[in-house]
């Protein structure tokens, strides 16, 4: 149970910092002097690490719901107040964004869920009704399948113009996955259903037609990266759904603005992926090279997607800010 004399000494800092955040919501970061603005990040790192401590006592319900409030209301200007380098976008990518995936993980997971519950409907309705996937694949990719050549092969044709389509195509899928978690989450969970369908609706004609090996060579490449980086867009729909429908001890406008920064930054770490998925879509994945090169790249990609995501970061202190109020030292 929490003291009240650790209370009373933790107090001071609050006001420190509430004193703080009520200046620049009235006259802006730029009103700090560069020792109160040093003072406005450690007072909030300090802050987010009191309210994991009050947050375990459960007679402490209301200073809970006065640090949450007061940890929103510094989130944003926290990080408005970072300037963009080189150094600071390596150690986003390096370290901050593999802690944040790892901390969202299970908005993820039931992003994958609902991806894979999609495409064993869409598998399992196509063995059953053929004429269902003729309806959703339509005749021209219908008759390319019974005649056992692959609809990709065009790509091959104007690999650069293609290569580009398909990075804005896949960056602006993965954006709408992600900013339909605004409408309740319904648009997020729809989109990734639908995808999964489709994908195991192709699947499953594919291999009726003894086209499942051809299917698997050319989205093994890329879909090493593409297919995540779905999954990942959909965990920050999820996730802004969530802060708009759940805000907890938080006030509404302050619960979705750290549901929407911490959705933001998951996205924003699928761009890079995307754009090496596109140029291998358009590079590789339709070629004819051996097959067990491509499925090599599928390995390589997935190995070294698994060590960033699950070990960035781990074994060096945090310098980001946990939105949800951790301490940011890794569990």
């Amino acid at each position: 149970m929490i003291s009240n004399r650790w209370i009373e000494t933790r107090r001071q800092s609050w006001n420190r910092l509430e004193i703080l955040v009520q200046q620049v919501e009235s006259s802006g970061l730029k009103s700090l002097a560069a020792a109160d603005l040093r003072e406005f990040g450690l007072l909030y790192r300090q802050t987010a690490s009191d309210l994991s401590a009050v947050r375990a006592d459960r007679a402490s319900r209301t200073i809970e719901a006065y640090l949450n409030q007061l940890l929103g209301r510094a989130h944003n200007y926290i990080y408005a107040g970072k300037r963009l380098s080189l150094t600071s976008v390596w150690q986003f990518f390096a370290q901050d964004y593999p802690r944040l995936f790892r901390k969202l993980l299970p908005y993820t997971a039931v992003a994958l869920m609902l991806f894979v519950g999609g495409a064993l409907l869409g598998a399992l309705t196509a063995m059953a009704r053929p004429r269902f996937a003729q309806a959703l694949l339509g005749p021209a990719m219908m008759n390319t399948i019974e005649h056992h050549k692959m609809w990709t092969e065009s790509i091959l044709s104007a690999k650069p113009q293609a290569s580009s389509f398909i990075m804005t195509n896949n960056i602006s899928v993965c954006f709408m996955t992600f900013a339909s978690g605004i409408a309740a989450g319904i648009g997020t969970l729809y989109l990734l259903f639908e995808n999964g369908m489709m994908m195991g609706v192709v699947s499953a004609t594919c291999a009726q037609h003894g086209m499942a090996l051809s299917l698997w060579s050319f989205v093994a490449s890329h879909g090493a990266l593409e297919l995540p980086s779905i999954f990942i867009s959909g965990a920050a729909g999820l996730r802004l759904a969530v802060g708009l429908l759940f805000p907890g001890t938080l006030l509404r406008k302050d619960a979705l603005a750290v549901a929407g920064s911490d959705a933001i930054r998951l996205l924003a770490g699928t761009i890079p992926l995307l754009v090496i998925a596109g140029l291998l879509e358009g590079f590789l994945s339709p070629t004819h090279v051996p097959l067990a090169l491509k499925f090599s790249v599928c390995a390589a990609l997935l190995t070294g997607l698994g060590l960033w995501l699950g070990e960035g970061g781990r074994h060096t202190p945090a310098t980001g800010l946990a939105p949800t109020g951790k301490s940011g030292q890794e569990r």
